[in-house]
């Protein structure tokens, strides 16, 4: 095969893998003609597709003490068989559990869940958002739950959408804690209400449910009851980490000293460092100084989109000190995902991470690209076994982000990193020494992270820190392989499209996910019963047509189970295909006594043959980069175009033209 690529797997990519390994394996062989090896990477049993199935055992993160003596505690776990007096369902305003957790509760609990709810619809009429009804549990072992109704908001809710729903989910919560009180209830089991299929951000739910029931019990002095435990409960892992990280911040802040004082001395000398903020594993340190004279194991180029390191600012200091080496290597490096590596050379560093982002003003997905080409760096730093790395302030020249911008998009992009770094790292933000307002915005955010939840989270290292580092460092010499997958393909347009197509569907970028895809509609019944399966699981599916095609649009409550099932319809559809072209290629046989073979050989663009058909490409804004004239002796010496890799800003589209 004349293709290879590595493609990294990290956090949520790398557990989506463990879990659909096989049915990945089988997709990448089918759609791309790739052979995949996985290296690094344990897989978990997935003969079946499960996502809520099976209970998870109740497992406490962590608990908080509020003035009234009512305990907040975090839990992993299933609502379906939490014990507690109450759980709560994130409901709709018409008590329809179609789908997500009110499914979930609902098949649990019996038709006595739905008929009740029914009836009380019926009675009294729908309930507005911010309003909770208490009514019975069916089967499950608690004694009622709480149908609570958050706000719901768009699939990509503005800051303003977010910032108008905070007191809407604020009054949910309310009441149900008045709901708790008046049935005097021992405990009561909260989800994340409206993260899920309602679209509010998890970090920013998280912040707003803890905030709420701590606000709610310490402006409370004079009420007759108190639960014994308020327990925020979710099945999911990042929405868990979220909840915990919100309690923490406020309930046990363990800062010394104020960032104010920490900071106090950063302008005394251009290339004075800031007191180190730690977030997670990761060690950020604001200084001032040149990018290119830093001695950190990996230093963080921008270079321009046609890879000059004459361009630019900061790709120009780097490259007067690497040499003209550097140059001829970047202009002939393959560029995985966002970044080139290459040698040091004339650095004092030991690899050098060459990022590409695109102008601000032309290219709508700029701020996106640059979150991506930041996580990228990092990610690449920890899985080559780097300790630190610096990076200059992206973005703030020729780019056209603001100072302000730069310092969100990097700051935010380093705190989700460190919710899933699995080992110590050092990052330095190194601003030139006469850009003052460029190290003021950094300052000013990383301040304001300190001073309010909704922002990153970070907390003010300690001067333990680093020996704690070198101590894990020292206990893990000899570390698992680098997860990854090789994709090894006929070409290397085949493996970099596979490689494009893993980076969309392991991304966990939405909780929505379309198929488009015409072997839809030769679904079998065993396909709609599977399908089937998966809606009972909690996972939303619905068949649709759309300008002659057809269409699966797969919905949950959270990114990973939409992934997962998404790979099912993909994998299913591969299998439909392949059974399509077997009996095709027996409908061809029994044509034909001689024996089906194609032989390929690259065309000649400029050929009439392919000139009327290329326009039709064109006008659909997709571009082409390779034909191939397909020649098949059993079928007359007709001859067929195979055109594959098109690129657009929307999808890759793969041909068969008859």
């Amino acid at each position: 095969m004349d293709g290879k690529l590595d493609f990294p797997l990290h956090g949520s990519s790398l557990q989506l893998v463990k879990h659909s390994g096989v049915a990945l394996d089988y997709i990448l062989k089918v759609k791309f003609g790739c052979v995949a090896s996985f290296d690094g990477v344990d897989f978990e049993n997935e003969t079946s597709f499960s996502l809520k199935n099976k209970p998870i055992a109740p497992e406490k993160r962590c608990e908080f003490n509020i003035s009234s003596g009512v305990t907040l505690s975090v839990w992993k776990g299933d609502l379906t068989a939490f014990p507690a007096d109450a759980v709560v369902n994130a409901a709709n305003a018409c008590l329809q559990h179609h789908g997500g957790l009110a499914r979930a509760l609902s098949d649990a609990g019996g038709p006595r869940i739905h008929q009740e709810s029914s009836a009380y619809i019926k009675k009294h009429g729908p309930l507005t958002t911010g309003e909770a009804v208490a009514l019975g549990a069916g089967l499950l072992q608690n004694k009622m739950i709480i149908h609570a109704v958050g706000p719901e908001l768009s699939i990509k809710p503005t800051q303003k959408e977010v910032e108008q729903a905070g007191p809407l989910l604020k009054m949910a919560i309310r009441s149900i804690l008045d709901i708790v009180q008046k049935h005097r209830l021992v405990n009561v089991a909260i989800p994340a209400i409206s993260s899920g299929l309602f679209h509010y951000p998890v970090r920013e739910c998280a912040e707003t449910i803890v905030s709420a029931v701590k606000n709610y019990y310490e402006s409370s002095s004079g009420q007759k009851h108190f639960p014994k435990e308020v327990c925020l409960v979710n099945h999911e892992d990042p929405t868990v980490k979220e909840i915990e990280r919100a309690c923490r911040q406020m309930f046990s802040p363990h800062q010394t000293r104020s960032y104010s004082q920490a900071t106090a001395s950063m302008n005394k000398g251009p290339d004075m460092p800031s007191f180190p903020v730690q977030t997670g594993k990761i060690r950020l340190t604001l200084k001032k100084g040149n990018i290119e004279e830093q001695k950190t194991d990996v230093i963080v180029n921008t270079a321009s989109q046609d890879r000059s390191l004459r361009i630019g600012q900061i790709s120009k200091a780097i490259f007067r000190k690497a040499g003209p080496e550097m140059q001829k290597e970047v202009s002939e490096a393959v560029k995985t995902n966002y970044i080139i590596c290459t040698k040091p050379y004339g650095l004092q560093c030991k690899q050098v991470f060459h990022t590409f982002c695109p102008d601000k003003r032309s290219h709508k997905a700029s701020a996106q690209i640059l979150h991506a080409s930041v996580l990228d760096c990092l990610w690449t730093a920890v899985t080559n076994k780097h300790k630190s790395i610096a990076f200059p302030a992206i973005g703030t020249g020729a780019l056209g982000f603001s100072k302000r911008e730069c310092a969100m998009i990097m700051l935010d992009a380093v705190a989700g990193f460190s919710h899933e770094c699995p080992c110590d790292l050092d990052v330095h933000f190194v601003i030139y020494p006469s850009d003052y307002e460029t190290f003021q915005a950094f300052q000013e955010q990383i301040t304001l992270s300190q001073e309010s939840p909704s922002h990153h989270n970070f907390s003010l290292g300690q001067t333990s820190a680093a020996a704690e580092a070198e101590a894990w460092i020292g206990s893990h010499t000899s570390r698992a392989p680098t997860p990854l997958i090789v994709l090894h393909g006929p070409t290397e347009e085949s493996t970099r499209e596979a490689a494009k197509w893993l980076s969309n569907h392991l991304s966990l970028s939405s909780r929505s996910v379309e198929i488009c895809n015409n072997f839809i509609q030769h679904f079998s019944e065993k396909n709609h019963l599977q399908l089937s399966k998966m809606v009972e699981a909690g996972v939303w599916i619905e068949e649709f047509f759309v300008l002659g095609h057809a269409c699966i649009r797969v919905d949950s409550e959270s990114e990973e189970d939409t992934a997962i099932a998404a790979l099912r319809v993909e994998e299913m559809l591969c299998k439909i295909q392949e059974q399509f072209i077997d009996e095709e290629k027996y409908e061809l046989q029994l044509l034909s006594n001689k024996e089906v073979s194609i032989h390929r050989e690259m065309a000649d663009l400029s050929d009439r043959m392919f000139s009327g058909r290329k326009r039709a490409f064109c006008d659909g804004g997709l571009r082409i980069i390779k034909v191939t004239s397909t020649l098949q002796i059993s079928i007359n010496q007709d001859r067929y175009l195979v055109l594959v890799g098109f690129v657009s800003q929307l999808q890759s589209v793969d041909v068969l033209y008859n």
